[in-house]
């Protein structure tokens, strides 16, 4: 009987597929269920439609790193539960997206797409509607307000493989440093919301967080490997004020909070005040993810910036905080003093498939050892990635805020810390974020831009070295950033409300608005995204230019997918990849990346 029951159950199939009707499942299906510890998010396809000038509807949708290489699909769209019509003649294989020039004026209208495999349909994406069907150039979440956030957590919370936002608002932030510090007005708050604008949770951070960057960092993620991210983030008690509206005192944890509900699932106490000095030092805070055995994701819990500095590393396992490891600078001497930055990055940067954490000017081990240390200070922007393509393995770039006489603006090896270039004249304070991305295809690997913060001086390298443009040719500020937003392989900039390509008048884009807290490869194709925070919404600007190729998701790149994660704290910098994008044509799965293989160094 039971053969019988199987033999029919395979001439279903067989029949469905012959017939090529795509078949629709839930999300999930989608998804392998093999669990993510280890092996890293499982993403769906991250179908995006939306309707662009011409009044015709863009849709896009990933590349996974798992597909085969000869993956084709087919596009479909049908009018609410009605019969499904295949859009594309041919299969797609060139890019992983479609363009529908004669849409439906339905607001009911759906699309999804189809893989197919060894001749076959396999199971359906998730169908979407046109996200922006009032022809705005974005996808809005309504939020539960007329108020801005300021940072956003990017991670997959209920485990569909779509990825879902935790906000920490409002978009309030106050430094530490006597000359800029000020009383809270208010308290910060964290909320969770689905990728379709379903309101999850608040939690409120209470009086014992002060509203700025550095006292409440927070990072998303799945950190237990179940498919579904936790919120990690710095929490007190009560209200610790002292008189003059300083938290100089009073308890500190890590708390982990499930994702879905913000309870709080454990805590551990955060890296004590002590030996940090004053009230500037003490409150200087971050929080990051590392793949420090390679397959496990770790939290980072950092204090300290300017002078000494404390490092832990934490597992999340079965509801509970294990310290694995902690470091400060007090052990590795003068050297690794005050070389903090506002950011934290994990990349392998000695190609043992480990992660190590790059917290400005040092570098700590994945077994929590000192490796380098430039000595050279406090740096305002650092960036960690496959810069310099002429070179093996990683580099950094730096922009260091102590006045130096020489290399204030340099390229280090990430292995080792040792120069590769630097420039030669004096510098005073480099400032904000600078920018490292692929902006000018007339040089190989990515260029570098820093500037200075209170004078008129500006630098644009070449990944080796080459002085491409200053302040008299090229001046966008000290905070810009970048996007891949059209169909070529470098990235365009963005300044302000407006994205364009590097060295002509091409804009390609104008009118973004509000406040900007994260570039990344959210949905769609390879091409990135830009979250916005407008007056009472999360805004998606995503690009409806046809692609010309098709690349795996860029998310699916661990380092670019931890400098996401460090979105949600510290100074916001785009995120950077362990391999060179424009380095060949052919989709990056097909290629080996430099993340996780022996290298032999020039050094």
């Amino acid at each position: 009987m039971k053969g019988a029951v199987g033999t029919l159950v395979l001439l279903i199939l067989a029949v469905g597929c012959a017939m090529q009707e795509c078949r629709e499942h839930p999300a999930q299906s989608d998804i392998s269920r093999r669990a993510a510890y280890g092996t890293g998010e499982k993403l769906d396809r991250g179908v995006v439609a939306m309707l662009t000038e011409k009044g015709e509807v863009y849709v896009g949708w990933r590349l996974l790193k798992d597909d085969p290489s000869d993956i084709a699909l087919n596009v479909y769209r049908a009018v609410g539960d009605g019969q499904p019509e295949k859009l594309n003649s041919l299969p797609v294989t060139a890019t992983t997206d479609f363009v529908d020039h004669a849409p439906l004026p339905d607001h009911r209208v759906r699309y999804w797409v189809c893989p197919i495999t060894g001749g076959r349909e396999r199971e359906s994406s998730e169908k979407v509607p046109v996200a922006n069907d009032q022809g705005k150039p974005h996808i809005a979440i309504r939020l539960q307000g007329d108020y801005t956030f300021q940072k956003v957590g990017i991670a997959d919370l209920n485990g569909d493989g779509r990825y879902d936002f935790v906000i920490k608002q409002s978009n309030t932030n106050i430094d530490p440093y006597e000359k800029y510090w000020k009383p809270s007005e208010d308290t910060y708050k964290i909320e969770a919301y689905l990728h379709d604008g379903t309101f999850l949770w608040r939690k409120d951070l209470g009086w014992a967080i002060e509203q700025g960057i550095w006292y409440s960092p927070s990072v998303v993620y799945d950190l237990d490997g179940d498919g579904k991210a936790e919120v990690a983030v710095k929490t007190g008690e009560g209200d610790p004020r002292d008189s003059d509206g300083r938290v100089r005192s009073g308890p500190e944890y890590l708390s982990i909070c499930d994702g879905m509900t913000g309870e709080e699932k454990t805590r551990v106490e955060w890296l004590s005040r002590s030996g940090l000095g004053d009230y500037n030092w003490t409150s200087r805070n971050l929080l990051g993810i590392a793949y420090l055995d390679g397959s496990t994701p770790f939290l980072m819990v950092a204090r300290g910036t300017y002078n000494l500095m404390k490092l832990a590393a934490y597992k999340y396992r079965y509801g509970r905080l294990e310290q694995v490891w902690y470091w400060d600078s007090e052990k590795d001497g003068r050297r690794y003093y005050g070389q903090g930055a506002h950011f934290m990055h994990a990349a392998d940067v000695d190609s043992d498939g480990k992660d190590e954490v790059i917290l400005g000017s040092c570098v700590i081990e994945d077994n929590g050892r000192a490796l380098w240390s430039t000595g050279m200070g406090h740096c305002d922007h650092c960036y960690v990635g496959d810069i310099d393509p002429a070179r093996p393995g990683l580099e950094i770039y730096y922009g260091v805020e102590k006045t130096r006489l020489h290399e204030g603006v340099c390229l280090v090896d990430a292995r080792t810390g040792r120069l590769i270039w630097g420039i030669s004249e004096r510098t005073y304070h480099i400032h904000s974020r600078g920018l490292c991305s692929d902006i000018d295809s007339r040089y190989p690997g990515i260029e570098c831009y820093s500037g200075e913060r209170d004078k008129a001086i500006r630098w644009l390298h070449a990944a080796n070295g080459t002085l491409i443009a200053n302040q008299s040719t090229w001046d966008i500020g000290v905070g810009p950033a970048a996007v891949y937003w059209d169909a070529d392989l470098q990235r365009e900039v963005v300044v302000g409300s407006r994205i364009f390509d590097f060295g002509t008048d091409r804009t390609h884009i104008t009118g973004i608005e509000g406040h900007q807290a994260a570039w990344a490869d959210i949905l769609g194709d390879w091409r990135e995204e830009i979250i916005a925070s407008v007056n009472g919404e999360l805004r998606i600007y995503t690009t409806t230019i046809p692609a010309a190729d098709r690349r795996v998701c860029l998310m699916q790149d661990r380092l670019y997918r931890t400098d996401v994660v460090h979105l949600a704290m510290g100074y916001p910098q785009p995120p950077m990849t362990s391999f060179y994008l424009a380095g060949s044509a052919v989709p990056e799965k097909e290629r080996s990346g430099k993340q996780g293989t022996k290298l032999t160094s020039l050094d």
